[in-house]
This record gives C-alpha cells, sequence and structure tokens, in this order.
C-alpha cells in the first residue's frame, strides 16, 4: 500500500509564503529519509516504492516552490528527481517481472483448467500492481497460453529483466550513499536558512 503523505498542520495562513515553503519542504524531506531504512534491501519492493512516491513529493513541493527559494534548489531538485527517475526505473522493473511471472505461472498451474479463475496470491499480486482489466484476463486466460518457445523467450526476457533491476537498484542505491556523504539533507536545510 502506498504510504500516504503527511499532514502538516503547523501553517499558518498569515506567514510568509517562504516560512511555509520551509515547512512543507522540511516534512517533505523527513518522509522522504523516512525510507531510509530500505535502501540497503533490493528485496523491499514496496518501501523503495514509497521512497519514490516521497521524492516525488518532495521534487515537486521543491518546483511549486522555486521562485521564493535560492539558486540553489535548482540543483538539490535534480538531485531529488535523478533519485526519483532511479526508483522509477527499478519500479518499471518490478511491475515488468511480476507480469511475466505472473503470466507464465497463470499457464503453469491454470492450463488444465478451462474456468480458471486467478488464484489468491495472483489476485493479492494484481491488487497491488494496477493491471488494466483486459490484460489481465489475456494474462490469465489459459486459453491463450505461450507455445514452448514463447515460453523460453518469456523466461529469458525474465532473466534480462532481473539483470536490469540490478542495475538500476545499484544505479539508486550508489547515487543515494552519494548524497548522504555529501550530506543532502543539510544541503536543504541550510537552503531553506539562507
Amino acid at each position: 500500500m502506498m504510504a500516504k503523505a503527511k499532514p502538516i498542520p503547523q501553517l499558518d495562513i498569515h506567514a510568509s509564503n517562504h516560512k511555509n515553503a520551509c515547512i512543507i519542504i522540511k516534512t517533505r524531506l523527513d518522509e522522504m529519509y523516512s525510507w531510509d531504512a530500505c535502501v540497503d534491501n533490493p528485496d523491499r519492493i514496496e518501501d523503495l516504492h514509497n521512497l519514490r512516491i516521497a521524492a516525488k513529493r518532495l521534487r515537486y513541493t521543491l518546483e511549486m516552490f522555486e521562485t521564493i527559494l535560492p539558486e540553489q534548489n535548482t540543483s538539490l531538485r535534480k538531485e531529488v528527481e535523478q533519485i526519483q527517475e532511479e526508483l522509477g526505473a527499478l519500479h518499471d522493473s518490478d511491475v515488468m517481472t511480476a507480469l511475466l511471472q505472473l503470466s507464465l505461472s497463470s499457464q503453469d498451474s491454470e492450463s488444465s483448467h478451462e474456468d480458471a479463475q486467478p488464484t489468491t496470491s495472483q489476485r493479492s499480486l494484481t491488487e497491488k500492481i494496477a493491471f488494466p482489466p483486459t490484460l489481465l484476463s489475456c494474462i490469465l486466460d489459459p486459453a491463450v497460453a505461450p507455445s514452448a518457445q514463447e515460453r523460453q523467450g518469456l523466461n529469458l526476457l525474465l532473466t534480462y529483466l532481473h539483470r536490469e533491476r540490478e542495475e538500476h537498484y545499484t544505479a539508486f542505491r550508489n547515487h543515494w550513499y552519494r548524497l548522504k556523504e555529501q550530506d543532502f539533507r543539510r544541503q536543504v536545510l541550510d537552503m531553506l536558512t539562507d
């Protein structure tokens, strides 16, 4: 389940835009860093996706207040955008892998059933990943089972996607740690006090 944005009750309609911007940015920055514990575990797919969403919220917040923030904001925002894009590529790999695994497993387990229904694990997976209903029905339809040659191709694609995911994860993790070494969080906070 996607993490919801943290509410910000301490905003003051009588305060300056800059003061309120600082409060919002600090909250969104804290949200992004609240997912730091998942960075070293590539199997925490949902948490890494939540980190991506938190980065997206921070990025959009920095964009929204760009006109009242120092010039340094542009380079900081670009770093957050890159984190978001790296995690987006990772998430795309996860979705495609899940889609292929779902297709291959549904054909394995349901090819002998005429009126097969999705298994509990397949329903759970599809509830987490929003598939268009027509695509989902095609994937789970045992009447459209791939041939042996197509299955071999799908398995090769799956192997490729696993490698690609590892590359996306490594790129993201290296970038995250580079930002930590540069004390990115402190840079954002310092920008707000300028």
